[in-house]
């Protein structure tokens, strides 16, 4: 294995996820302004990328559908990735630090993800069920917004493990997500059964709101996080996340997080700061514009919403950007 470095993302199919990759870039860019760490990017949407972030990236070019849809495009980075170490982020993710530790954490697993390990209970299907059936003890346990590899031989063989997995998905007996299978379970499997490890989760490198659904601090250019899992017996407490305050590296903005003001006053003054043009006035922006409006139409609908559905019933959920169609 060379000493190249690597960040890889995917954004396909849809431009919402090219707009969300290319903020991720611009994470990368205000933390590593002299790393010798490639940004690669692999995507079906090449021609919307920005001039001045084309010319600092890597774009890998694939074919519409070349690489699935829904989460399995995640199942095929054995084929994307560069020789060297890769590191996969989600495009929903924006970094908060220099990533440099990370990569010297996982350096020498061939294929890693940050987590611990499950060996009975639910995890979209009976694990203990699962591993019996596979004669494993347990499967790692991770959010699948980072991936490690280091590419060969090993990794090779994994990825083509997990993608044959995906085919016996639903006769494996794994719940589907967004009606589609889950990349997570499918290579908590293929590396379990390759006796891959993952890298024991600490809450430093990455974590995400869903985990910690208490008010969460970032401030990406100063580098700041904070997010906070509610202590039992509060009635948000996630007994199935180990740890009360986190501040990682990487926040992963899952789900309809991305919609939230917290991502979106960042990404405002992460594009501010690199244009040179965060101040007081930038800031006091973001929070006029961006925070406060939502703080507030967020405050009157829990005031009245009991008011609203006895008077209107109760509204359609409008679709996600990032359901499957």
């Amino acid at each position: 294995m060379n000493n190249r470095r690597y960040i890889l993302t995917i954004a396909t199919g849809k431009k919402f996820y090219l707009d969300l990759a290319l903020n991720l870039a611009r994470s990368f860019f205000l933390w590593h302004p002299d790393s010798d760490i490639q940004f690669q990017l692999a995507t079906d949407l090449d021609q919307h990328i920005p001039t001045e972030i084309a010319s600092r990236i890597q774009v890998v070019k694939v074919s519409p559908g070349e690489l699935g849809e829904g989460f399995s495009p995640k199942l095929f980075l054995d084929r994307l990735a560069s020789d060297g170490q890769t590191l996969f982020i989600d495009s929903d993710c924006l970094i908060f630090g220099n990533l440099d530790s990370v990569f010297d954490a996982f350096k020498g697993h061939k294929v890693s993800v940050i987590g611990n390990y499950i060996k009975d209970g639910e995890w979209f299907g009976d694990v203990e069920k699962i591993c019996e059936e596979f004669k494993v003890p347990h499967l790692p346990k991770f959010n699948g917004g980072i991936y490690y590899l280091e590419k060969g031989v090993i990794a090779d063989k994994i990825y083509e493990i997990a993608r044959d997995l995906e085919k016996r998905y639903d006769e494996i007996g794994f719940t589907r997500l967004r009606n589609r299978p889950n990349d997570e379970v499918i290579m908590a499997l293929a590396m379990q059964l390759e006796g891959m490890t993952p890298i024991m989760d600490n809450g430093t490198i990455m974590s995400d709101p869903q985990a910690c659904p208490g008010k969460y601090q970032l401030d990406i250019v100063r580098g700041k996080t904070l997010l906070v899992n509610p202590p039992f017996p509060h009635p948000d407490h996630r007994d199935w996340y180990p740890f009360n305050k986190v501040s990682p590296l990487i926040v992963h903005f899952l789900g309809s997080y991305t919609q939230d003001y917290p991502y979106r006053r960042e990404v405002y003054r992460l594009k501010k700061a690199l244009n040179n043009e965060l101040n007081w006035f930038s800031n006091l922006s973001s929070l006029l514009t961006i925070e406060f409006p939502e703080r507030i139409k967020s405050s009157l609908k829990n005031t009245f919403r009991a008011l609203y559905h006895k008077l209107f019933g109760v509204r359609k959920i409008k679709s996600s950007e990032r359901m499957i169609t």
